[in-house]
């Protein structure tokens, strides 16, 4: 297998560094690895396979004899060069939302589209962490009874907000501080029924990313999510509460047959011995974990479960590396 030359745009920062320690985990060929960050953080090292790398600061050449490169820097970043990294022949794998959208750009989860990897145009964009990890559980069950709609509640991790918000978290359980600088109140010992920006339907747009990405990873149109996002005092790992309807008659027999099946999940569901998923039992595991099953009560085809995965592994890195792996 050839080796590849790989930039990673945003590398110092947490969902950078989780690409680099993945691309190692994973025994990716990378035949030479370029680190690229902003002015601030160039000039920094990195490790991968054990030895020091220097950062390069981004300019439009960063991307001269790059095959792949990952961006994971926000969307602003993504939208100036993005651009000029296709220019120059690499194929971009973007974890912002500023391509998701979009009708030529192929919007993937390995496990469940990979085949859309090949309609690719230089660029992959990399789905929302909250609507990566609900649908590891969602579409097994999807192709099993064909889901119609959600209800859903998120309980989102503050490394989502990055570094700032996991010190804002600590100094705040500490009592050092009840200041708040990320959120517009204290996280410590409180839950945040606001995610990202407010739309004018009274939605964040953090929310409506569920529906609007699920419809075009699951080729599903007509899918309905009415969702809540909540930033909940978790270091690490987003967990979700769906309550899904279907088209066809939904059997708990069937559904636990067909999660424990499903590629990059585990079953983890014995109410009754205290075992179902958790955000510590995630953080730092590939697989997303889906539990707390039972039919619903308020839907005739419906089917209520509890899913958690790490957003920085799934939700983020894994997948990107996944993406690349499938070119």
């Amino acid at each position: 297998m050839k080796g590849y030359h790989i930039a990673v745009v945003g590398a110092t920062g947490a969902v950078g560094q989780e690409i680099l320690r993945v691309l190692e985990r994973r025994n990716f060929p990378v035949a030479s690895l370029h680190p690229i960050s902003s002015a601030r953080s160039a000039g920094k090292s990195v490790r991968f396979r054990d030895e020091s790398v220097s950062v390069l600061q981004l300019n439009e050449h960063s991307f001269e004899k790059i095959d792949v490169a990952f961006f994971s820097a926000g969307g602003e970043i993504s939208q100036k060069y993005v651009p000029l990294a296709c220019q120059a022949d690499a194929i971009v794998i973007d974890n912002s939302s500023a391509f998701r959208m979009d009708a030529h750009v192929p919007l993937v989860i390995a496990e469940i589209n990979a085949e859309d990897v090949r309609w690719h145009r230089g660029l992959i964009a990399n789905p929302n962490c909250t609507t990566a990890i609900t649908l590891m559980a969602l579409f097994p069950l999807h192709r099993a009874f064909g889901v119609r709609r959600i209800f859903a509640a998120s309980y989102q991790a503050v490394s989502g907000s990055g570094a700032r918000a996991i010190n804002e978290l600590t100094q705040q359980t500490k009592g050092a501080t009840q200041d708040s600088t990320v959120y517009p109140h204290p996280i410590a010992f409180n839950v945040l029924p606001h995610v990202d920006s407010f739309l004018e339907t009274g939605y964040t747009k953090e929310e409506m990313k569920m529906q609007n990405e699920a419809r075009k990873i699951m080729h599903l149109p007509q899918f309905c999510a009415s969702v809540t996002c909540v930033r909940v005092p978790v270091y690490r790992a987003h967990s979700v509460a769906a309550s899904a309807e279907f088209e066809r008659t939904v059997s708990l027999e069937r559904a636990r047959e067909v999660l424990a099946k499903a590629p990059g999940l585990e079953l983890v569901d014995e109410p009754q011995n205290n075992r179902y998923p958790m955000p510590l039992s995630v953080t730092g595991k590939d697989n997303c974990q889906v539990g707390r099953l039972r039919l619903d009560c308020a839907f005739e085809n419906g089917l209520s479960f509890w899913v958690s995965g790490d957003q920085l592994l799934k939700g983020a890195a894994l997948n990107a590396v996944q993406i690349a792996e499938l070119l």
